[in-house]
């Protein structure tokens, strides 16, 4: 089947199997790599993505499901150089360790910013929950969203814990 979609701001199509998983298409027909394959059942998170600015998990959705659809990976939420608050939140607050899970925790963290531009941690925590990190513990990934937060809406992001105890 032929699908066409817009991918980070490029318009795309292909023939692909009716089969084809979107997170598939995305890895092996565009070369996008940054979308990560885990667990293939909507547990992990690693492949989340935006569909028309909605976090889905891209391995529970056929590539033809988004026929017509603007996708955004990983890959798009930079701008040139210039990294998407969250990207910087991540590399500021150290909020990945093997990084596995981090494209997706990005894209999920970004998706809450978009609809709560200050959320509590508590709303954090529930934003990204769907997502899995062995890594973390979690704390770093919630002070980078926090500071991702704070830069979004013009504010000088918190300091980091790090500073904070230092009395």
């Amino acid at each position: 089947m032929e699908v066409s979609m817009t991918v980070n701001g490029r318009d795309v199509s292909a023939d692909v199997e009716p089969r084809t998983l979107l997170v598939h298409f995305i890895r092996e027909h565009l070369r996008l790599t940054g979308t990560h394959v885990g667990c293939e059942t909507g547990y992990c998170g690693a492949c989340t993505i935006h569909v028309d600015g909605a976090p889905v998990k891209s391995c529970t959705m056929f590539a033809v499901q988004a026929e017509g659809s603007a996708i955004t990976t990983i890959e798009g939420m930079a701008s040139g150089d210039d990294l998407h608050p969250v990207q910087e939140g991540f590399w500021e607050r150290h909020g990945l360790q093997c990084g596995f899970c981090t494209p997706g925790m990005i894209m999920a963290a970004a998706a809450l910013l978009a609809e709560n531009e200050n959320p509590t941690e508590a709303e954090i925590r529930h934003g990204i929950e769907g997502n899995l990190c062995r890594c973390t513990g979690y704390h770093n990934i919630v002070r980078a969203v926090e500071y991702a937060g704070a830069k979004i809406r013009g504010e000088e992001p918190p300091p980091p814990d790090w500073e904070q105890s230092r009395d």
